[in-house]
């Protein structure tokens, strides 16, 4: 069913007379599905609700869908206008605040995520290249603490812990005995962790 049209400023007097009591007949009979009804009540309200929402929303485009959901819904639910609770017109006008609210809430919220999730991405972008940074020191102490080594120190070093040989390999591969290779690791190992904590 389509029912929004063009919303344009009404007389204030036609206005008011266009929203005389009618407006109850006409919601209990858009309640029995009378869209020739729900038409008449669009046409005496339309502006009153729209001006509502654009005060609400501040964005034509988005008042013009906040008006239509407003009018969707009082189609589907004016079953539940109750006279006693209040006039039909201030019902509608509820309605339409309410979906008014609605969007500038989701609007607002939709900008909070947009804004966390930049300075979320800025933080992990920050927090990589302080790794990195971290990283790279840390490679170039090592570098400079090996350098620190002799050069049989270092070669044991390098193979059994860059390298990731035993001890025995170690020994095989540089062609010196298992003692030999252990003293020069070990030896090696001493030398880096003073060298370390003197740059830490």
């Amino acid at each position: 069913m389509v029912f929004m049209a063009a919303v344009g400023p009404e007389d204030e007097s036609s206005s008011t007379a266009a929203m005389g009591p009618d407006l109850g007949r006409l919601l209990t009979r858009s309640a029995r599905g009378d869209e020739a009804a729900f038409a008449e009540l669009y046409d005496a309200t339309a502006a009153r609700l729209h001006g509502l929402v654009v005060r609400v929303v501040r964005d034509r485009a988005q008042s013009e869908e906040v008006t239509q959901e407003a009018y969707l819904d009082i189609w589907r639910h004016c079953t539940r206008f109750d006279p006693s609770r209040g006039s039909p017109l201030a019902w509608m006008l509820t309605i339409a605040h309410r979906k008014a609210v609605d969007r500038v809430r989701s609007a607002e919220a939709s900008k909070a995520r947009e804004v966390t999730y930049e300075s979320t991405t800025i933080e992990r972008e920050h927090d990589t290249t302080l790794e990195k940074v971290e990283t790279r020191l840390d490679q170039q102490r090592v570098r400079r603490a090996l350098d620190s080594l002799t050069e049989t120190q270092r070669g044991a070093v390098e193979l059994a812990y860059l390298g990731g040989h035993t001890h025995t390999e170690v020994a095989a591969l540089l062609g010196i005995p298992l003692g030999t290779a252990k003293t020069r690791i070990r030896d090696g190992l001493i030398r880096l962790r003073d060298t370390l904590e003197v740059t830490a």
